[in-house]
């Protein structure tokens, strides 16, 4: 039972690792450096604030290390559940992350560039246009890894059952908007509300791992596999 929740509490602060370094990477750092509309513009800042660039460089790097730690850590917690759907938590975080670490890799050739390197403002400009595009599409399975996350929550009966359903919820609406992003680009709010379900439940379930871990059941389940 120790174990457990031992399990469910450091899986929740590698989570809490990568809702904090996606939330001062892409969120704060970028925008500060990026301007969509003046591509002279974005490189002047990479020239102005590189040491900032740098730490964005670095701290994409370290969502690409917290979400490949989470997601083992989620199969860890749920492979006695349902190894399938926690093996599917595993691939589809895994590859989110790849995702990422190909977006690092653009930031950190827009700053060679930028600093010296062969290029130009619009070739930066597009490095950071590239940059945009991995995180969009790597969307599509930062959603699907809710589904089976939602999934093994309810099956497992260690988690609130709205919490389980609200992740499934999330992982679609994460997924569509994905789809939704390129399909109708000025759908604006409904883009927006799409991904509402999932960040209520990534706060959530991070939140419940790191204080609670698993719910007291957990602990009946584990003398029954024990016996």
């Amino acid at each position: 039972m120790h174990q457990l929740i031992r399990t469910a509490r450091v899986t929740g602060l590698f989570y809490l690792g990568l809702a904090v370094t996606g939330a001062l990477g892409f969120l704060t750092v970028r925008p500060m450096i990026f301007n969509p509309d003046d591509a002279g513009a974005t490189f002047a800042n990479l020239v102005a604030h590189e040491s900032l660039a740098r730490v964005g460089v670095a701290l994409e790097l370290l969502v690409v290390l917290t979400q490949a730690l989470t997601a083992v850590w989620f199969h860890r917690l749920f492979r006695t559940v349902d190894s399938t759907a926690s093996g599917s938590i595993a691939a589809f975080g895994l590859v989110n992350a790849v995702a990422i670490l190909g977006s690092a890799a653009v930031l950190a050739t827009a700053l060679g560039v930028a600093t010296g390197g062969p290029g130009d403002a619009d070739t930066v400009q597009l490095l950071y246009l590239v940059s945009g595009n991995l995180w969009e599409v790597g969307g599509l399975f930062f959603g699907l890894w809710l589904v089976p996350m939602g999934w093994c929550a309810l099956r497992s009966g260690w988690l609130p059952r709205p919490l389980g359903r609200l992740l499934v919820a999330g992982g679609v609406g994460y997924v569509l908007m994905t789809f939704v992003a390129y399909l109708a680009p000025g759908a604006g709010i409904v883009g927006d509300l799409l991904v509402v379900p999932a960040t209520v439940g990534e706060v959530w379930i991070l939140g419940y791992l790191i204080v609670f871990g698993v719910r007291k059941r957990a602990e009946t389940d584990a003398r029954a596999t024990a016996a």
